[in-house]
């Protein structure tokens, strides 16, 4: 059992309506995409991204070979500690 205030109830049943579904079938899909939506967010927050961008000279002369290890290496050394 789900309660919503009746503004929620009212916008829902008419998107429902739109759509040509039942309002069950509808909150069922709402709560899908969220679900989905949710799994597919980062672990790591979009700072320690921020944090790579325009380091400097690393000094190493093998980053545009090896810079998928390098970046999976500080993300994982930023998001444990």
């Amino acid at each position: 059992m789900v309660y919503l205030d009746p503004g929620q109830l009212k916008a829902l049943k008419a998107k429902a309506n739109i759509e040509g579904i039942s309002l069950a079938a509808l909150i069922r899909r709402l709560a899908t995409r969220w679900l989905e939506a949710d799994e597919t967010a980062p672990s790591v927050p979009p700072s320690a991204y921020a944090k790579l961008v325009d380091l400097g000279s690393s000094g190493r002369l093998d980053v545009a070979d090896r810079h998928d290890e390098y970046l999976a290496h500080a993300l994982t050394r930023e998001h444990a500690g």
